[in-house]
């Protein structure tokens, strides 16, 4: 009788350590979300947050592109990024994912000139259309202080702004959801 006795609190200790953990690991993914939602809210305060700068240009492919042209179509992911960005080489192959079968553009901001732009996309095999803002002026004008920047822009309007490290099903959703 005393061994059931115990298997059943080994049993119970073990489910209540489990549940204590498993509230102590939400409450750190709380608490680390509200974290990232308030970097990711500072960092774009300077961006535009309804009505979009007119952004038509070729790409380095040289063919043109119109933002909120494209926009009325289906929602445009728009992809701030740079040749030297640590945190884009994470989140490129994402963007390049999903160029397959969404609208994508991108803006490679003070990456150099466009050969050296083309260069780096034939090398890292990225298939997305790309601006190339040598000078960072298109940046600017968008309010982009931190790369990557990702913008999601339906019927001229934004409707989602992340920067930083980004997973390919959150961008997936962002984009299926607007």
């Amino acid at each position: 009788m005393t061994t059931k006795k115990n298997q059943s609190k080994k049993a119970t200790n073990i489910a209540t350590k489990l549940w204590l953990k498993a509230k102590e690991i939400i409450k750190l993914v709380l608490i680390l979300s509200l974290f990232f939602i308030a970097i990711d809210a500072w960092r774009s305060k300077d961006m535009p947050s309804d009505v979009i700068p007119t952004l038509a240009a070729n790409t380095l492919d040289q063919e043109w592109v119109d933002i909120k042209k494209m926009s009325d179509e289906k929602p445009v992911l728009l992809y701030f990024w740079a040749t030297w960005c640590s945190v884009c080489k994470f989140v490129s192959p994402s963007v390049d994912w999903l160029a397959d079968n969404h609208q994508v553009v991108s803006v490679a901001v003070t990456s150099g000139e466009n050969q050296r732009v083309a260069q780096f996309m034939k090398y890292k095999e990225y298939n997305f259309p790309v601006i190339n803002d040598p000078t960072g002026k298109i940046g600017r004008e968008w309010g982009v202080t931190a790369t990557p920047s990702i913008i999601i822009i339906k019927n001229g309007q934004i409707s989602s702004i992340t920067t930083g490290a980004t997973t390919p099903i959150g961008l997936w959703l962002r984009l299926i959801f607007t």
